[in-house]
This record gives structure tokens, C-alpha cells and sequence, in this order.
């Protein structure tokens, strides 16, 4: 917005004062009114939900809808979050058991899903799925549209299962993490399912293991073990040669990961109830806490960005408080 000009061939007229700071503050409120889609400024700092039980664990800012968008651990359906709270189904089906970690991939269009079956679903869970299943659905994010529903678990019939989180790499593969098996497994582009790598280091033992995970520019993944909280570098070309990062910050209860720039990471560590943010200045050798947010005690899963340099953080709260809520996470 313009603030008032003058032209060097009009004459200026003196208002009285009262009148002149009137105009002043109707000009500068004008202006305040348009900073909220000119800037940060405008998001709001916690955006709490009124629907009951969904219990999400994942979440993305759709930029280009203004919305966020979050699965849900106890119904399965996704819906979306606007900035007012309004909450709106966007896709759903009877194979949706659980949906936990999401992926909004932009640039080709399409939503990813993680499915599994804890039995937090008790209309849609049954002896077939509860963990055993782990699946990747993948929608339209403009409609809700299912276009691929990709079997897993299938990969490794026998074993427990639980698809947690998804990944994208630069060609557009994906990577989707398994909580209850040691495997990372792949997706190409031509929607062919494979396990990626399967490692015993990768176990959680009886509890979690595998859970957020991320791709790095430079062509590897980080993936973080909640049990533990080790953090993995793993190479797209040698998956094999995956690697520790040492850390001098524990991440036990590590879930959801945001990869802010090149050397930044934020780990939400649910059982610590705190967001850490993580620094390296070797290329994931090694890693540094640089800050951190505590959430309280809201079992925080997950984490997304919003405007480039805000993160949100999803609070899926517990059956006492089933309310869920989006809170911006300050450093």
C-alpha cells in the first residue's frame, strides 16, 4: 500500500491536529490490515482443532491452498487445517487403517501417505492388518483422489509392520520408514516397490525403531531411531554403507524430522516433549544441538515448515485431551 503523495505542484493544506492524526492512524491501520498475506507476521501461533479423537501424526503446509494438511492415527482419514481451525475431510478409504506420516510432494502433484494398523482404529483394524500392515497410498492434494494404494508389507510377509514416515528424493523416489522391522523400502517412480535396506542396527528391539526420515540434496538420507534416538546418514548410492551420526544430544523418542537447510535438522523428540534444533559443519558426520522448544506434555509427533523459515509442530494430544493442535515452534 502507498501512503499519500503530495505533488510538488500542489499546495499543501494544514489540517487541524486532531484531524491530522486521524489520517496518519487510518493510513498505518490500512497498512497493518495487508501485512498478513505480505508477511510472517500474519500466522497465527497455535491453531487448536476442535474435532475430537483424530488423533493425527502427520502434518504438511500446503502453501499453495494455505492450509495444513494431517492424518489420523484412530479414523484414518486426512483432512486439512485452515488458519481459522476449520478442519475438512480431503480424502479417505476403507483400506486408510491408520494413516501416520505424510509427504506433500508439489512438484509432481500427489500426496503421500503412510498406512499401518496399531489397532488405534477399532472400526476399520482386524486380524489381517493389525501389525502387519504397512502401505503407501498416494492422493491427488487438490481433490483427495486415490491414485496408488502400494503394498509393503507384502515385501516381507512374515514380519511385523509399520509404515511411519515418507521421504522424496530428488528424481522422485520414495522412502518410507518401518517402525516394527528393520527395513527402509523404496518406491520408483514407476510405483514398483522395493526394500531398500534391511539392517538388525536398524531394529527398535519390542519397541519403535525406525521413524522420521528425510532426504539431504547432497544424496543420502537422515533417519532417526526412536527407541534410541540414533540419527542415520544413509547414501541413496550405497545404502549399505549407512552410518551413525555422532551426537552430542540425546534423541531418545526421536519422531518427525524438518530439514531446514543443508546443515540444519529439527528432531521432534516426543518422549522429551522438545523440538531440537540440530547443527552440522561436516556433512552429517557429527551433530550439534544449536536450540530447542519445549512443547509440554503433548506428545508432539511431528513437524512441518510453513513460509520457508517457520516450523509447526503437531500436538495429537492423548484420550484425556483429544484435541489436537498446530503450535509455531520458536528457538
Amino acid at each position: 500500500m502507498r501512503l499519500p503523495f503530495l505533488s510538488a505542484r500542489t499546495r499543501p493544506v494544514v489540517l487541524p491536529r486532531v484531524a491530522s492524526l486521524l489520517a496518519l492512524a487510518a493510513v498505518f491501520g490500512a497498512m497493518q490490515g495487508c501485512s498478513k498475506d505480505d508477511n510472517t507476521a500474519g500466522t497465527p501461533a497455535k491453531i487448536t482443532v476442535p474435532q475430537r479423537g483424530l488423533s493425527p501424526e502427520g502434518i504438511q503446509y500446503d502453501a499453495t491452498n494455505q492450509r495444513f494438511i494431517v492424518s489420523s492415527r484412530t479414523q484414518g482419514r486426512i483432512g486439512t487445517v485452515r488458519d481459522d481451525s476449520t478442519y475438512t475431510q480431503l480424502a479417505d478409504d476403507a483400506r486408510l487403517v491408520s494413516t501416520i506420516g505424510l509427504n506433500l510432494d508439489a512438484t509432481r502433484q500427489r500426496l503421500l501417505a503412510a498406512v499401518s494398523d496399531a489397532g488405534a482404529n477399532t472400526t476399520r483394524t482386524s486380524a489381517a492388518t493389525l501389525r502387519k500392515l504397512a502401505a503407501l497410498a498416494i492422493f491427488n492434494p487438490s481433490s483427495g483422489a486415490l491414485l496408488r494404494y502400494v503394498d509393503l508389507g507384502a515385501l516381507r510377509p512374515t514380519q511385523a509392520h509399520f509404515a511411519n514416515d515418507i521421504a522424496v528424493d530428488a528424481v522422485g523416489n520414495i522412502y518410507i520408514t518401518d517402525s516394527l522391522s528393520p527395513i527402509i523400502y523404496k518406491v520408483d517412480t514407476q510405483g514398483t516397490p522395493t526394500v531398500f535396506l534391511e539392517n538388525a542396527q536398524l531394529s527398535g528391539g519390542t519397541g519403535f525403531g525406525l521413524n522420521g526420515i528425510v532426504y539431504h540434496p547432497d544424496g543420502y538420507l537422515l533417519v532417526a531411531k526412536s527407541n534410541d534416538g540414533t540419527l542415520f546418514k544413509v547414501p541413496l548410492a550405497n545404502p549399505t554403507g549407512f552410518a551413525a551420526v555422532a551426537s552430542t544430544q540425546s534423541l531418545v523418542g526421536a519422531d518427525g524430522l524438518l530439514l531446514l537447510n543443508s546443515n540444519t535438522l529439527l528432531v521432534v523428540a516426543g518422549s522429551q516433549s522438545t523440538v531440537f534444533r540440530m547443527g552440522s559443519s561436516d556433512n552429517w558426520v557429527t551433530t550439534r544441538p544449536t536450540g530447542s522448544f519445549a512443547t509440554g506434555a503433548v506428545s508432539p509427533t511431528t513437524i512441518t515448515s510453513r513460509n520457508g523459515n517457520e516450523a509447526f509442530v503437531l500436538y495429537p494430544y492423548t484420550a484425556t485431551a483429544p484435541r489436537f493442535a498446530i503450535t509455531k515452534a520458536v528457538f
